[in-house]
């Protein structure tokens, strides 16, 4: 029920213009409860099944259970929404979506997973932070979805695969953040690492607008099942996040930290932070890892 349900509540909540808020507080259940489910995380019960389907009804006439199994399409008619709810992510009316649409058909599986971040800890010179994410294939909108936290703090969004690079938006709900990334592809048929650069508010006082350096790698496979995979997530991203001193290896931290500015141009150095393909940590698992998996 997971995948298919989540997207119908999150429909429901558009065509209805419901809260997710506003839904919990009628159902006196936790907004996090409510947050499960639209994200797929767990499903209602069936006590809470039959009070959202009553919270439905009050607003649609003759809504029941059954109604809850129709197909995406045919519920949005039945919501009086008709073909104005497109299952399309909200916030994101790019140009580029059909075309990130046709990569993520081809490059879906190699991204899919769950990966542990790198990056440099901005309130604490010389130190790092390891973030979690899980991306996966989101049927309702075509493309690669993205949940990544640290310390309990959650973000969402979606990766766009374009002209072999990854572009990153997430949204924190919670600490009202957007983050946006651009990182480096890979075409093997599995990717283990991923680099690039975000840009998004450092935590201090002025939410001064930061960007750095952040490294992906590969540290598990989904299971296929949502409410098992998205468990796994919170448990990662519920992790302490600061990485122990002297864990990150010199070579990382040489490839996150990295002098530029005009100083370092006459020594080969960078004007502006890049992070090109040539100096890339991007790569795919081997061609022997790759075919077994």
């Amino acid at each position: 029920m997971g995948n298919a349900f989540r997207d119908k509540l999150e429909l429901a909540l558009k065509a209805l213009s419901i809260s997710r808020g506003q839904l919990a507080a009628e159902l006196a259940v936790d907004k996090s409860a409510v947050g499960r489910w639209v994200t797929g995380a767990a499903v209602p019960t069936g006590h809470n099944l039959v009070r959202l389907t009553a919270a439905v009804a009050r607003r649609v006439e003759g809504f029941t259970a059954l109604d809850w199994d129709r197909d995406v399409h045919d519920l949005a008619q039945r919501l009086g929404a008709g073909d104005a709810v497109a299952p399309a992510p909200a916030g994101l009316p790019l140009v580029v979506l059909d075309e990130a649409r046709a990569n993520t058909v081809v490059r879906a599986a190699a991204y899919e997973g769950f990966f542990r971040s790198t990056r440099p800890y901005l309130l604490q010179p010389g130190r790092f932070i390891h973030d979690h994410g899980m991306i996966w294939l989101d049927a309702a909108t075509g493309l690669l979805a993205l949940r990544i936290g640290s310390g309990g703090s959650f973000a969402e969004g979606w990766m766009l695969p374009l002209h072999n690079q990854l572009f990153a938006i997430a949204a924190d709900a919670s600490g009202g953040a957007v983050l946006t990334g651009l990182f480096n592809g890979v075409s093997a048929p599995k990717v283990d690492v991923v680099d690039g650069l975000v840009l998004g508010p450092a935590l201090d006082p002025g939410r001064t607008p930061t960007a750095y350096a952040m490294v992906f790698e590969r540290i598990g496979e989904l299971t296929g099942d949502a409410a098992t995979d998205h468990a796994t997530f919170e448990r990662l991203a519920s992790q302490d996040p600061l990485a122990p001193e002297g864990s990150v290896p010199e070579a990382m931290a040489s490839h996150l930290l990295r002098d530029v500015g005009p100083a370092q141009v006459p020594l080969g150095g960078d004007l502006l932070l890049r992070l090109p393909i040539s100096r890339s940590m991007a790569r795919g698992a081997a061609y022997r890892e790759a075919s077994n998996s």
